[in-house]
């Protein structure tokens, strides 16, 4: 083959081998005459004919910014990102707010003993800087981003055809560490929008630290409180209590943070890779990105790139989820209320703010939301209060607690679409002791099993179905 001076250097490669022909990354990734780039005059960003990149200083710009990372994500870069986009100031909190703190919670959970049968589940306190919530939540935030992060990058390499990824592999993977450090970036960019929003560990609904460990953010309550017309004092007492019946909940209630969790993953996994969607999208997406700026390439992400529509999977997962977090946060409201019943006049006031915030998310929690495609939003919240209000006047807080020994026994969708019916023929339970857990939770979840002292003792010798 005769190579023309004017075509670059002859680099051996056909240049119609290029892997990704075909595709909607041949534009990119496109060589010309003189195949993929290497070693051309002139360098980054216009060593080539027709005004083609050389794709060698593109990737080394893009490495320059990344660091080695296993898994789907740039964790380092995430966090550094996140750090740096807290709303400032972010003043470290005094010495008297961390006593306040520490302070309100003692006095709350004194209240929620007289309102839930679930003992303290608080072990240490603290009061936390945006940038502290970042550091201290960091790996529930991994649990919670990866799967959902794994099947969206996998996305790009699975648009291509089988015979395009075979050829491409090595360049596949400088792109997938690339997206990966770009959508950490992003994640980074929403959680420190979000720290600037959280007003506590628990605040989101799911556990953020290891167990027992209760944290408010003063900076945050003191932007929660403006326009409330309420002290300072009753607003850290009264958040202090909704912090403190997260705790208890999900201390004495061992598989509820699994069962959250669980609904994450299960969304992840319930990704359906549409390869035609897919590619459609990215040519549209690369119309409008020049090759010769690598920070274009962010585009790529901010113009919806893995906005996929959701699968039958993840919408029952999300379903799940939702249900979930609503239970959680009508429960705490609940709880909160009969102990502030009697104690706290502006009580209600701030119930209202709290529901309202809850149900409707904030801006940062909206971006986060569309960053990994997941809302941790208990849009059923006043619902699910309701439902656990009806339950406490007509079974006692023994009766209310009780739903949580399992999580079969939980309300359903349909239930907080009549929450004021849930359970409604059953009586007051007697006291569930361990000796009769098993068989009040059998007769719950199967109303038509044998009921009888012999039936729990004899669980190797179970009558036959009568279907």
């Amino acid at each position: 083959m005769t190579n023309n001076p004017s075509d670059g250097p002859d680099d051996g490669q056909d240049p119609g081998q290029n892997p990704f022909k075909g595709t909607p990354f041949e534009a990119f990734f496109s060589g010309g005459a003189g195949g993929f780039p290497g070693g051309l005059p002139g360098g980054f960003p216009g060593g080539m004919p027709g005004g083609m990149p050389d794709l060698s200083a593109l990737f080394g710009q893009i490495q320059a910014m990344m660091q080695p990372y296993d898994g789907p994500l740039n964790w380092t870069l995430a966090l550094d990102t996140a750090r740096k986009a807290v709303p400032q100031p972010d003043p470290t909190p005094t010495q008297r707010q961390k006593d306040a703190v520490a302070d309100a919670l003692r006095l709350a959970d004194h209240w929620l003993d007289e309102t839930t049968t679930f003992p303290s589940g608080v072990t240490s306190t603290a009061a936390w800087s945006r940038a502290e919530w970042v550091v201290a939540t960091a790996d529930v935030w991994k649990v919670l981003v990866e799967p959902v992060a794994l099947q969206s990058t996998q996305g790009i390499a699975d648009a291509l055809p089988p015979e395009a990824k075979a050829q491409a592999g090595p360049i596949l993977g400088i792109l997938g560490k690339a997206v990966g450090a770009m959508l950490a970036s992003q994640v980074g960019s929403g959680l420190g929008a979000l720290a600037g929003e959280v007003l506590s560990v628990s605040d989101v609904g799911v556990p953020l630290t290891e167990p027992g460990r209760a944290a408010l953010l003063p900076a945050n309550i003191a932007a929660f409180r403006e326009g409330l017309d309420v002290t300072e004092d009753d607003v850290v007492l009264y958040l202090a209590l909704r912090e403190a019946a997260h705790q208890r909940l999900f201390a004495h209630v061992p598989w509820l943070r699994e069962h959250v969790l669980a609904a994450v993953t299960d969304y992840a996994k319930g990704v359906e890779i549409n390869a035609e969607a897919i590619q459609s999208r990215i040519e549209e997406q690369m119309r409008g990105i020049d090759p010769n700026d690598p920070a274009s390439m962010q585009q790529l992400l901010e113009g919806g790139l893995f906005e996929m529509p959701k699968s039958p999977r993840q919408e029952a997962a999300l379903q799940r989820l939702e249900t979930a977090l609503a239970l959680v946060e009508g429960w705490v409201d609940e709880v909160v209320g009969q102990a502030t019943a009697t104690r706290m006049p502006a009580a209600a006031k701030m119930q209202e703010a709290v529901r309202r915030r809850r149900a409707a998310g904030g801006p940062a929690e909206q971006t986060f939301a569309s960053l990994v495609g997941l809302e941790l939003r208990p849009r059923r919240l006043r619902d699910a209060s309701t439902l656990w209000g009806s339950l406490r006047s007509r079974q006692g807080i023994e009766g209310r607690d009780g739903v949580w020994m399992h999580p079969d026994l939980l309300p359903t969708p349909a239930d907080l679409d009549d929450p004021l019916g849930f359970r409604e023929d059953s009586a007051a339970p007697a006291s569930l002791s361990e000796e009769d857990f098993d068989a009040e939770l059998r007769k719950l979840l199967d109303p038509s099993s044998p009921e009888g002292p012999e039936s729990p003792e004899s669980p190797e010798s179970p009558k036959p179905s009568e279907e």
